[in-house]
């Protein structure tokens, strides 16, 4: 009992802090994602459960902040109506699918409900959390720091021998076993809890880095740009994963493609300055990562499935699965990876067993939603990617619209990936989302700013409605 209440103290403490300042909050929810397993790992591995769920602590505070305790801008909400439509409906119905009786216990329910929709509020927040583009591109600018420190963990951790203390995941000696990648090399995890997270958290760096590096930036953050873009390419291939390489050269692919049909000179520029770190890249794989790349290859043509098919599985798998239930489903979180440590815990009654194999995101949320929760999540999901695009096509400054075009890719690569329970794409994913709302706020911030000097030159400054905390 004395540690249930020195939990729960904990957990109202978190809260509390994190409800003093909702947007730093925020971004150290960012950086718990890329710290977390650290921390579970290595720092604290009698406490992994709780820091597991750390950041969710913290994102509760800041919605309290926000959303009870600051004056929320209601335009916002009425701006994309759409959005916010379907977002009842999937909350809606992943409420009654919470309490599907298949789950045997309400709790795996609520721990589903927790999965699909603690970050969708991050839509709205990330809205407001900047005040200028330039504020922005310094986030994005130090949170990539981040990655010289991981990528050098995780160098090291291939060229050490699963058996080394920084060869371990968060579940320590009950867990499995380190997976090897061939060659006698580890599949490296760097400061995150399995290669999932990882190999997520990479993807999600080069979606940043690839605007930035045709952004002009002072030579000592041009450098660091090029460290960091080489890191990415050197420790993308000592992950082993498939999805991971492929995805990247698919994002890079339609970055370039879809800005050249629509920019041509922005193309060209950020072709003449992507060149370099093109060759850094490739030198670095070639010859300082050759081992990585090899054994990279080695697991390629020692797969047991192909590429294709796991393209097309997510696709077919879905209707395969509804004639299980019909209209219904198994419940919010039948598929959740730690459901049999959470009816330990619990002393929870075990749920309907699922009869087939189950793996791919879509035919996980066909399992746990049925048909009607499945259209509902991805009709939402295509809607967000749409009106992505929209934005990206409406935009006009050079950084926030190669910004824009970044993030559509990113989330069109990752569309069948898995989301709802890989908790670090899931942050990223709706932090992303925002951009809707943040990108065309920025530019109109920036074209008042530049309507402003002439007015400021002859001592008339104007008004301008909008402020760092409110849509203009």
């Amino acid at each position: 009992m004395s540690n249930l209440l020195i939990g729960l103290l904990a957990i109202g403490l978190i809260v509390l802090l994190s409800a003093q300042n909702w947007q730093r909050s925020v971004k150290v929810v960012l950086v718990l994602v890329v710290l977390e397993g650290a921390l579970r790992k290595w720092a604290l591995p009698q406490a992994s459960q709780f820091i597991y769920f750390l950041k969710d602590f913290v994102l509760i505070g800041a919605y309290l902040r926000y959303f009870l305790l600051s004056p929320v801008q209601t335009r916002l909400f009425i701006q994309k109506p759409i959005v916010l439509i379907l977002v009842g409906c999937v909350a809606v119905w992943g409420g009654v699918q919470a309490f599907n009786p298949s789950l045997g216990s309400p709790v795996i329910g609520l721990f589903g409900f927790k999965s699909y929709f603690l970050y969708v509020p991050l839509v709205w927040l990330v809205s407001q959390m900047f005040s200028t583009e330039e504020k922005l591109y310094q986030f994005i600018r130090n949170y990539l720091l981040l990655l010289i420190p991981v990528c050098i963990l995780a160098i090291a951790q291939f060229f050490s021998p699963p058996t080394s203390p920084l060869n371990v995941y968060a579940w320590g000696e009950d867990g499995p076993a380190v997976v090897s990648s061939g060659l006698g090399t580890v599949r490296v995890t760097g400061t995150f809890s399995y290669l999932t997270g990882y190999a997520t958290y990479l993807l999600t760096c080069l979606c940043l880095l690839l605007p930035v590096i045709s952004r002009p930036q002072p030579r000592l953050w041009q450098v660091l740009t090029l460290t960091e873009g080489g890191l990415i390419a050197v420790t993308a291939f000592m992950t082993g994963s498939r999805g991971l390489v492929f995805g990247s050269v698919l994002l890079i692919a339609g970055y370039g493609l879809l800005l050249a049909l629509t920019s041509f000179s922005s193309f060209s520029v950020s072709a003449r300055k992507l060149v370099l770190p093109g060759i850094i890249g490739f030198l670095a794989v070639s010859q300082g990562g050759r081992l990585a790349f090899e054994s990279f290859w080695n697991r390629v043509e020692n797969a047991n499935d192909s590429l294709i098919a796991r393209v097309l599985s997510p696709f077919t798998e879905p209707f395969n699965n509804f004639y299980l239930k019909g209209l219904d489903g198994y419940g919010l979180g039948a598929t959740f990876q730690a459901n049999a440590t959470i009816r330990q815990a619990f002393q929870l009654p075990p749920g309907e067993i699922i009869p087939v194999y189950f793996e791919n995101e879509m035919g996980r949320i066909g399992l746990e939603v049925g048909p009607v929760g499945f259209f509902l999540w991805y009709g939402l999901r295509l809607v967000l990617l749409f009106t992505l695009f929209k934005v990206f096509l409406q935009l006009t400054h050079p950084f926030l619209r190669q910004l824009a075009l970044s993030v559509f890719v990113y989330q069109g690569v990752t569309f069948i990936a898995q989301m709802v329970y890989n908790h670090t794409a899931n942050a990223y994913h709706w932090f992303f989302y925002g951009f809707i709302f943040l990108l065309p706020y920025l530019e109109r911030v920036d074209q008042w700013q530049q309507a402003q000097q002439p007015n400021f030159l002859h001592g008339q400054p104007t008004h301008f409605s909008g402020a760092s905390h409110q849509q203009p």
